[in-house]
């Protein structure tokens, strides 16, 4: 493992020299929709074996150049993380739980056999470049920019072995609500003859090939009027596992959380874990363990269950209104966002957004 820390590294900033007009961007995030714009600048560090982390920079937004042979265009060797900045009423720009995310890229880093990051200089990337392109972090209520850190092998070599070489790159983008809809609850699909990862494989990593087996059944989802696919686990394709990009979290009449237990083929999601300690705070119990999807559909005939939802840095919560498949559905299409979801929303976005007291220490700021 690489020590380098940010106090060895230092940030050299190459401004834009054609930044987006001021009116332009002003246009965007009046509806930046999500991932479809990005900033004027991005942040960059090079590794190698023989000198570690180096070469830390701000640079013009832009095209990578890789040879056709680096390793992560033949055996994707890449992994990414992903947090948000958000304006506060005074201006300023935090992010949440930075560290959080600092230490999954290292977990995930580990897995996919690249070199892991210091906690520091993940953060003071952040700093670095939402310093330079904070104009570009909206203001309006719901809004934040989506802060997407990500790290490629890009060794030139054919040869079946962890690479030489890497890149870390950071980039930007205003980011409006992940659903079209908003805070509607939403429909999601099960997928009955695809899993997400199974035992010992890349399941507890952030890497691209998890989310690459997940458009399949996506596809699939969304031709049967669903937002998301669910996935069971891949050796009895019995119990929860997640969905394609987010935790799930289902709810009890007595207000108790059961969520899955993350075993190894489950993301450790940052939001997932930050709604456990504010459920706990607000004198909710909270079940980590294994979830049947028997569980979930006796729950919801008996009344025992009353809510569902989903979790996750992009869409936040996402109240689930009715599983679907081809067999069956679980819940009602039509039903609303439940209390405990909407309550449970409104008190962690309201700690992100600076509207509410950050007890946990959280909050960290960028600009």
């Amino acid at each position: 493992m690489n020590t380098t820390s940010a106090n060895q590294v230092e940030f050299t900033i190459n401004r834009n020299a054609n930044p987006l007009p001021e009116a332009k961007r002003d246009v965007i995030l009046q509806n930046p929709g999500f991932g479809k714009y990005f900033t004027d600048h991005m942040a960059s560090i090079d590794w190698t074996r023989e000198q570690g982390w180096h070469d830390a920079r701000i640079v013009p937004y832009g095209p990578l150049q890789l040879d056709p042979a680096a390793s992560v265009l033949h055996y994707a060797q890449e992994i990414f993380e992903g947090l948000k900045a958000y304006r506060h009423a005074d201006g300023s720009v935090w992010t949440f739980r930075p560290e959080a995310n600092a230490l999954r890229f290292q977990l995930s880093a580990r897995r996919l056999a690249l070199p892991e990051l210091p906690v520091d200089l993940f953060i003071e990337s952040l700093k670095q470049l939402i310093s330079v392109d904070k104009a570009w972090v909206p203001s309006a209520p719901e809004t934040s920019a989506y802060i997407r850190p990500f790290m490629i092998a890009n060794e030139s070599f054919l040869g079946v072995r962890s690479a030489e070489r890497a890149a870390y790159h950071v980039i930007v983008s205003p980011a409006g609500s992940y659903f079209a809809k908003g805070m509607q609850p939403i429909s999601i699909w099960l997928a009955s003859e695809f899993s997400r990862a199974g035992k010992g494989g890349t399941g507890e990593a952030k890497c691209g090939g998890n989310y690459a087996a997940s458009l399949l059944p996506q596809q699939e989802a969304y031709a049967n009027g669903c937002s998301q696919v669910l996935f069971l686990d891949a050796e009895e394709h019995t119990y929860l596992e997640e969905l394609g990009g987010m935790n799930i979290f289902l709810v009890r009449k007595d207000g108790t959380l059961i969520t899955p237990k993350p075993s190894g083929s489950i993301l450790k999601g940052i939001t997932r874990a930050s709604l456990i300690q504010l459920a706990q705070d607000m004198g909710m119990k909270v079940e980590e363990r294994r979830v049947a999807l028997q569980e979930w559909q006796d729950g919801i005939n008996s009344g025992e269950i009353t809510e569902a939802f989903a979790c996750g840095t992009a869409a936040v919560i996402a109240p689930i209104s009715a599983l679907k498949s081809r067999d069956f559905i679980i819940g009602d299409e039509n039903a609303p966002a439940g209390e405990v979801t909407i309550a449970l929303r409104k008190k962690l976005t309201g700690i992100q957004y600076g509207l509410e007291e950050d007890t946990h220490g959280w909050l960290t700021r960028l600009a």
